[in-house]
């Protein structure tokens, strides 16, 4: 027997509540819990069968997690909520002697600023309370790192250049939209990009560098390079990376968008007096673009993710691998009515708690996903509905 709590009812929490539902042997109680109960309860209909029991939470209340997982003893939490909460999240799972999982590392609400810094502080919490946690097992951070400790598993004997690329080659029609919550979005495109180079950190403008990728079944598309959290791990746990980059593709119309946005002062994200409310533009914009929920019933196209790795083979030979999933939207949103960007982070946040649950990942202590042995996930993933490919001794284009 095995419960499970999901926090958030957004795009990424329906596609977990699906996948969870879809695996009964291993979640055989599965509660869902947002701010909002009603849409718990919108998801858990469209669900059926019963499999859903639903639950209210403010999840920046410790006092209301500690009492809510009182409540339901779960075995374990997966966080699909903000990420401003993950903190209050993991203070309450300590208390209650909860497991925890998330998609998305810690981000100040005031500061458009990430890193691992805040959660990696919780380690020794965790190992002396036997308690496991498990960091950004969504697709990218997540997925990513599990492909990048497969390949040094099976194929590499010194990794030295990784690129994590992702390209969105869907169309939802809109003039403009993201594709998960806007806020976060906003802030982590706007922000300074960083990468990985010999040991130390470059810092460049917002979306200064890019170059066309290739991508399978999509064909070329302009890349832009960004900061991600994964590649602050990743480097720690893989030290022979010389060099460590991420790569996302955007389309002229939502840069141009995005422009407007940031020149009009509404990518702020601190307060301003309007009619004498506090406001903060960012949220504002939020609550008038498209809701990334009702972005797939017309989504055409798909993802594809993945990481281009250059090194060393086990016989010390020089190896290029190119490892990545291509994700339909249509086919997303005709399983769980959700477009692919979700379905490709709901679906490894749920293998994540499987892999917990069956004994795989189990760990005390606060871990990245390449921490842990990847096969049995990645065998998952052929199963759970994101298949991979890979790709040896080609030009990877970065």
């Amino acid at each position: 027997m095995a419960k499970v709590i999901i926090i958030g009812a957004g795009g990424v929490g329906t596609v977990v509540a699906h996948k969870c539902a879809q695996n009964p042997e291993v979640f055989t109680e599965i509660v869902l819990a947002s701010r909002t109960r009603s849409k718990c309860e919108a998801i858990a209909r469209k669900i059926g069968g019963g499999r859903i029991k639903t639950d209210s939470v403010d999840a920046d209340s410790v006092e209301q997690l500690v009492e809510l997982f009182n409540r339901h003893r779960p075995d374990i939490v997966i966080n699909v909520a903000l990420p401003y909460q993950d903190l209050t999240i993991m203070d309450a799972c300590l208390e209650c002697g909860v497991n925890y999982l998330d998609t998305a590392n810690y981000e100040p609400r005031d500061e458009a600023h990430f890193e691992y810094s805040w959660q990696w502080a919780y380690k020794e919490k965790f190992e002396k309370a036997g308690l496991t946690a498990i960091l950004g097992c969504g697709f990218d951070p997540g997925v990513s790192g599990v492909f990048t400790a497969y390949a040094a598993k099976h194929h590499f004997s010194e990794m030295e250049y990784l690129d994590i690329v992702d390209c969105n080659a869907g169309d939802h029609g809109k003039a403009f939209a993201t594709n998960f919550n806007p806020e976060i979005n906003i802030r982590e495109i706007t922000q300074n990009g960083r990468y990985y180079q010999d040991g130390e950190w470059v810092t460049t403008g917002p979306l200064e560098i890019h170059k066309p990728l290739t991508y399978p079944n999509i064909g070329p598309r302009e890349s832009y390079l960004l900061y991600h959290e994964e590649l602050e791990s990743l480097v720690k746990n893989y030290p022979s990376i010389k060099r460590a980059r991420f790569w996302m593709t955007f389309g002229q119309e939502y840069l141009t968008h995005l422009r407007v946005i940031q020149n009009i002062g509404m990518a702020r994200i601190d307060e301003i007096d309007y009619n004498g409310m506090k406001i903060v533009p960012l949220q504002f914009l939020k609550a008038v673009l498209p809701n990334p929920q009702d972005l797939g019933e017309n989504y055409q196209g798909e993802t594809s993710i993945g990481c281009r790795i250059e090194g060393l083979d086990k016989d010390k030979n020089h190896l290029t691998y190119y490892i990545y999933n291509n994700c339909s939207h249509e086919a997303a949103y005709r399983e769980t009515g959700m477009q692919a960007v979700s379905y490709t982070t709901g679906v490894p946040a749920m293998i994540g708690a499987m892999m917990f649950l069956t004994g795989k990942w189990v760990k005390p202590g606060v871990h990245n996903v390449e921490e842990f042995d990847p096969d049995p996930f990645m065998e998952q993933l052929n199963i759970q509905g994101l298949p991979w490919h890979e790709v040896k001794n080609i030009d990877l284009e970065v």
